[in-house]
């Protein structure tokens, strides 16, 4: 059974950075698709970013392009999410997902695609 826990966030001022971690265990660490979702109150789960850990290709959506990125340290199991210039549109819950059978490369973004979930951790930027 994977399991992924979330680390980081909190919150900083628009233009600030933060650095979210998803530690990750229950499977070994390869060939994977890793991602991170947002979700803000009233608003569907939004794939921010996703990383084919096999071959580290990624995928970032529009909004977050030039500011976030993803990273995997297979040596620590562990996937990361560095956020830079950081905005007020950017607050919202954050989580990992883990899909360990992915179909397509570079990695889905539809959040029904991913079978295990992060706790979820909250990012706050404010103006």
């Amino acid at each position: 059974q994977v399991q992924l826990v979330e680390s980081g966030g909190g919150s900083v001022q628009a233009g600030g950075s933060l650095r979210l971690s998803c530690a990750s265990s229950g499977h070994t660490y390869s060939a994977y698709c890793m991602g991170w979702f947002r979700q803000a109150p009233g608003k569907e789960r939004e794939g921010v970013a996703t990383i084919y850990t096999g071959g580290g290709i990624t995928y970032y959506v529009d909004s977050v392009e030039g500011r976030f990125t993803i990273s995997q340290d297979n040596t620590k199991n562990t996937l990361y999410l560095q956020m830079n210039s950081l905005k007020p549109e950017d607050t919202a819950m954050y989580y990992c997902a883990a899909d360990p059978s992915p179909t397509v490369v570079p990695c889905a973004r539809n959040a029904y695609v991913y079978a295990y979930w992060g706790q979820g951790k909250q990012v706050t930027v404010s103006s």
